[in-house]
């Protein structure tokens, strides 16, 4: 706070500088626990929406600057309006990073990579995949070039396959059923399986959704809707969806497969499972949703040559 003299009548002037500052980090602060609570209220034009809501969780890098600023205010309402938006995101982001479930036996594990195109090394990739003994594995972007050298790496331990196009599923356990699944590309990126696991039979779907750029959705968002309708529509009681749907758990197009599926990361993993990019993950396509099981662990694979971290999540009827 700076007082000076006034040149007119000699009175003294308070300039309240640090309270307005401290009353402009207030407003800050109040605004940052406005836009978690409610981002999902943003409108979703040309895929902004989703972009913000996928960067909610990066909501908390805002948080240190902002107690920094208010400590060297000496403002108490700005120390005190950081903590509304701390107490927000730990709610809304961080409590959910925490397993609400987990462990027990586990009767069969899944696995899910997006091989990447042009992988330089895709049998590199397979093999650091398979370390943590998956008994279903499901690969997304498999190259023309790939198919048959990831095929001969994965039959001695996998003799059941089901697969279309470019994406496909291998299983130490009968595979009974197969057909491709539209999500509306033009051409089929999606399959469906019905595994014979131990206690019974499980509907595995395996997918890589259309692509998702800023102002440019609407291909995903379309494929999302396509898939959750296909599962509505699905029979099988214990079902299963793995793989790239390229949209992460906060973005709002994701809503209408959670609705009827769990996310096996938030159940039983620990943590974010952020997959992509693989280098520094900074968000999660890739994922397990399942019905009429127990997840009793989820988490992800650091493998070498591909862009994109796998997806893990052992099971129990």
């Amino acid at each position: 706070m700076t007082a000076w003299t006034d040149a007119t009548d000699g009175k003294p002037v308070v300039r309240e500088r640090g309270r307005r500052r401290g009353t402009v980090l207030t407003s800050v602060a109040v605004l940052l626990a406005a836009g978690i609570a409610g981002h999902r209220l943003i409108p979703n034009v040309r895929g902004m929406g989703s972009l913000i809501d996928t960067a909610v969780p990066y909501a908390v890098l805002v948080l240190p600057p902002l107690l920094l600023a208010a400590l060297l205010r000496r403002s108490r309402a700005a120390l005190a309006a950081v903590g509304l938006p701390a107490a927000v995101w730990t709610v809304l982001v961080g409590l959910p990073w925490l397993p609400v479930g987990g462990g027990g036996p586990v009767q069969f594990r899944v696995a899910s990579q997006n091989l990447m195109a042009g992988n330089p090394e895709p049998l590199s990739t397979v093999t650091a995949l398979l370390r943590g003994g998956p008994d279903l594995v499901a690969l997304e972007e498999i190259g023309d070039d790939d198919r048959a050298a990831v095929a001969d790496a994965l039959r001695a331990g996998y003799p059941y396959r089901a697969g279309v196009s470019t994406v496909g599923l291998w299983s130490r356990f009968p595979i009974r059923e197969e057909v491709g699944v539209d999500t509306g590309l033009g051409w089929t990126r999606a399959l469906r399986a019905v595994v014979s696991v131990p206690g019974g039979d499980v509907a595995v779907y395996v997918v890589h959704l259309g692509s998702a750029r800023a102002g440019a959705t609407g291909l995903r968002d379309r494929g999302v809707r396509m898939l959750a309708d296909r599962v509505r529509r699905d029979p099988a009681p214990q079902l299963i969806v793995l793989g790239d749907l390229n949209t992460a758990p906060t973005d709002r197009i994701i809503g209408p497969l959670t609705s009827q599926l769990a996310d096996a990361q938030a159940q039983a993993g620990t943590g974010p499972g952020f997959t992509w990019p693989a280098r520094l993950p900074l968000t999660r396509p890739d994922q397990v949703l399942y019905r009429g099981l127990t997840a009793a662990a989820a988490g992800t694979v650091r493998t070498p040559a591909s862009d994109h971290r796998a997806v893990t999540a052992g099971f129990r009827r």
